[in-house]
């Protein structure tokens, strides 16, 4: 079944930005799940996030000026710390006693790390903030570590129809169509996928020995067979962990909607061997080719959801998608009822051809 009311699902962490386009004393403006938000970084490296919008004329705080302790409103100058308290209305008589508090625009919770920041997107204030910082995505075996490469790629469609095309299984020998990716002919794949945290894991494996291409390029890079680990989590989080050799590399691949007709995918990768780091300036040429025939055939589908079709599903290569959405519908129903969220991904092995 698909969901056809376009829902975004709150009470969860969303990737807000890579740590490095956010410099200190500098603001940067967003739109996530059609909010407007202000992300800042204090003189002290100290990261925050209100919402982007004056409560005094509505014109956004970005218009503004920031000088790295608090932001002012180019209206009439009214001045907010980072934590959305207004601290100074310049208009006011010293004889005018005025809570400014009533005039605090929203904050956001954000966690920064491994250099990425995360922001929890609440359909209020009952949360612990301490609690749901444990639930933030984290990149096992690169705590400490920033980024090797970081691409984001704007793509011009509801959330779902971007996380659902980057987990197909299926799709890669007709939307990738390029020298350095898997060619050939058609091979059966199978796979054991687990439960996990708000998701699944597809067990881990060693690549396909039908994959010829991709095994001689690891084979040169680290001198090993791949083994490869995936996991997908709510809102939009795949990380795919592959140890070849002595190396492990993991690349993070996290969705963002800014509306309900523009999302943003950010593919960050970790763990690039040394010598592989010249040539960089091209690993991200191929990143972007990559990512953006994915978007492409995205937004030729969006030419026939226009006309509001059924869209059928199949086994086992769709039964990825069919658990995003029973995952989307079983989050958002046990937010509504205020229960535990009951997990209906399965144990199972599944079978298709790629």
């Amino acid at each position: 079944m698909i969901d056809k009311d376009n829902l975004l699902l709150r009470n969860l962490w969303y990737y807000a930005l890579p740590s490095h386009l956010l410099k200190p004393s500098k603001m940067v403006a967003k739109t996530i799940l059609d909010e407007p938000v202000l992300l800042m970084r204090n003189k002290q490296g100290e990261v925050s996030a209100v919402h982007d919008i004056c409560p005094h004329r509505a014109v956004p705080l970005s218009c503004g000026r920031f000088n790295g302790q608090e932001v002012e409103c180019c209206y009439h100058g009214w001045r907010f710390n980072p934590q959305g308290n207004c601290v100074e209305i310049p208009s006011l008589l010293p004889e005018q006693n005025t809570d400014l508090s009533r005039y605090d625009v929203k904050s956001y919770p954000i966690y920064e790390i491994q250099g990425n920041i995360w922001i929890y997107m609440s359909d209020g204030n009952n949360y612990d903030l301490e609690e749901i910082k444990k639930q933030v995505p984290i990149v096992k075996s690169f705590t400490e570590k920033q980024p090797d490469l970081v691409e984001i790629i704007p793509f011009s469609c509801f959330i779902d129809h971007a996380v659902t095309g980057l987990m197909d299984p299926a799709h890669s020998p007709y939307v990738h169509r390029v020298w350095w990716w898997r060619t050939g002919e058609l091979h059966e794949e199978v796979k054991q996928f687990d439960p996990s945290y708000l998701g699944f894991t597809v067990r881990k494996h060693k690549i396909s020995s039908n994959d010829e291409n991709m095994s001689r390029l690891y084979w040169l890079v680290g001198g090993g067979i791949p083994e490869v680990e995936i996991s997908f989590r709510l809102p939009g989080v795949r990380i795919e962990e592959i140890e070849f050799g002595k190396h492990r590399v993991t690349n993070l691949t996290a969705v963002t909607p800014i509306s309900e007709t523009e999302t943003e995918v950010n593919f960050v990768l970790y763990g690039m061997p040394n010598w592989i780091k010249i040539f960089k300036p091209l690993i991200h040429i191929l990143a972007r080719q990559f990512l953006g025939q994915d978007r492409a055939v995205v937004e030729k589908q969006q030419i026939g959801l226009k006309y509001n079709p059924i869209l059928r599903l199949i086994k086992d290569s769709d039964m990825q998608a069919q658990w995003y959405y029973q995952l989307k519908r079983e989050f958002a129903k046990a937010t509504s009822e205020k229960r535990e969220f009951i997990n209906p991904v399965k144990s199972i092995l599944l079978k298709w051809r790629a």
